[in-house]
């Protein structure tokens, strides 16, 4: 059976976004040549889910290429439907059903990108197998956290 993993990184005081969503705590760790094992996690990794504040974050931040990928399926979690773009299909059903679905289906293992609200509810129905948790030694102080 697949697994579903979380990979991701906290605040030490446990959140994972400041305000408006912004990710940019996250540079504050990044050295050219080191991807603290995130190459070797998503080589493992053929699906990728994701909130569409994440996604939106990512798009603008980083652009399409993150999720651009002709091996990877990305499902958007979010409440208004969109086009499927390539692999990218934008999910307005029902998380817990979409997951062990995934999970049933012969294939590598599945990610979880976040947010909150997607962390969260995959916690509530037990649906997360594996968590790779950085902490990052900065405090946010507010906004959202991680659990």
């Amino acid at each position: 059976m697949r697994k579903l993993s979380l990979f991701i990184a906290t605040s030490v005081d446990g959140y994972i976004a400041q305000p408006n969503d912004d990710l940019s705590f996250l540079k504050s760790v990044e050295k050219e040549g080191e991807d603290y094992g995130y190459g070797e996690f998503t080589s493992a990794v053929d699906t990728i889910i994701v909130g569409r504040k994440t996604y939106d974050y990512v798009l603008k931040e980083i652009g399409s290429s993150h999720y651009d990928s002709r091996e990877r399926d990305v499902y958007v979690v979010t409440r208004t439907g969109r086009p499927s773009v390539g692999r990218t299909a934008f999910y307005t059903g029902n998380l817990t059903e979409l997951v062990q679905k995934l999970k049933s289906e012969k294939g590598k293992n599945i990610y979880c990108d976040g947010g909150a609200e997607i962390i969260n509810e995959l916690l509530r129905n037990d649906l997360i197998d594996e968590f790779y948790i950085s902490v990052i030694s900065i405090w946010v102080g507010n906004r959202i956290r991680l659990f």
